[in-house]
């Protein structure tokens, strides 16, 4: 498959999550000043999980400018992360009702620590399009270094570290979990992946020195 077909299709997916995200803001019932005040947590988590996934488009799109031949394995593992994609604005509502009613316990950490696993899961898929494009000959462009995939794989692993922790923090402390994702997808706004050589080759071909592929 072409690439541009892949990356037109997944920047419609992550379009449409990102949008159901604001739907689910609604009106506050009663005095107006009172609800808005009091709906803050529906706030910040509609603001965290657009930054998760509005960061994480930018990277999918990084990684596909180091793409030159998609494959059946690519789309899935791909498509695996937009099925984990489109689901986080369910999370995110019930971690906003649930913040605006209770900051911690009862079903709080429930609804956090679900909300983690989304978020584990989210970035899980984002590693599984990644490891299967290094390491499946012919995928990402030759000319890219080993030393720039090692520095790479290093800094998207650091993040993972991120991820465990703040599921566990779920329990305990789910507001201070809930801004340390916001913080982890401030850290993945950073460029993690090399700039692509200026050589580079168009979008559909295959280089010479790859094995043709059905």
């Amino acid at each position: 498959m072409d690439r541009s077909r892949t990356e037109a299709f997944s920047d419609g997916v992550f379009a449409v999550a990102i949008t159901l995200l604001v739907l689910n803001l609604h009106a506050p019932d009663g005095d107006l000043r009172e609800g808005l005040t009091h709906m803050w947590p529906s706030y910040l988590a509609y603001v965290v999980s657009f930054l998760n996934i509005g960061i994480m488009w930018m990277n999918h799109h990084a990684m596909f400018r180091h793409v030159v031949r998609v494959d059946r394995g690519l789309q899935l593992a791909n498509l695996l992360l937009l099925l984990v994609i489109v689901a986080v604005p369910f999370p995110t509502d019930l971690l906003g009702r649930q913040l605006a009613h209770e900051l911690r316990g009862g079903d709080t950490a429930t609804v956090t620590f679900v909300y983690s696993l989304v978020m584990i899961a989210m970035a899980a898929g984002f590693s599984l399009v990644w490891w299967y494009a290094v390491l499946r000959p012919g995928v990402l462009d030759t000319r890219l270094g080993r030393e720039e995939l090692r520095k790479a794989n290093i800094r998207f692993s650091v993040g993972a570290v991120g991820y465990l922790a703040g599921t566990a923090l779920a329990l305990w402390e789910p507001l201070s979990a809930l801004i340390l994702f916001g913080l982890l997808s401030l850290y993945y706004a950073f460029e993690h992946l090399p700039a692509p050589r200026g050589d580079r080759l168009p979008t559909g071909d295959t280089p010479s020195n790859f094995p043709a592929r059905s």
